[in-house]
């Protein structure tokens, strides 16, 4: 896992060669890095990524960089809106065959365990009922 202090210290450090980018997974614009070195230009881009990539917070840092995704925690933040709908394996309501009790019974699983909250879980209830 790629750490921005490292990214930083390498940026500070060795930046003209183009070791951040190599360390950071950008292949590509490492070898531009260390291709024009000589002439400073990529020193001076890394000096100011020094300044970018310690102002980055973790979150954004761990999303750009190492492929994480974060999933807000309930009550973090502001409200917002959700719009999930839930794939139920073997599902489909009775006219596809599914055992509605069954799936009845997923859906409160997940209600229990915090990946729907109430209102979802009504609405996808009522869905599975209609259906």
């Amino acid at each position: 896992m790629r750490t921005k202090g490292t990214a930083a210290i390498l940026a500070f450090l060795l930046g003209g060669f183009g070791a951040h980018k190599f360390y950071l997974g950008q292949t590509f614009q490492g070898l531009l890095y260390l291709f024009f070195c000589w002439t400073l230009i990529p020193a001076l881009i890394a000096f100011l990524e020094v300044f970018v990539y310690l102002s980055m917070s973790p979150v954004d840092f761990d999303t750009h960089y190492n492929g994480m995704q974060y999933v807000p925690a309930q009550g973090q933040g502001g409200q917002m809106a959700q719009n999930i709908t839930v794939n139920i394996p073997g599902g489909g309501g009775p006219a596809a065959g599914g055992d509605i009790t069954e799936q009845l019974t997923k859906l409160n699983e997940l209600r229990l365990a915090g990946v729907l909250d109430e209102d979802e879980f009504r609405q996808q209830k009522r869905r599975l009922l209609e259906a």
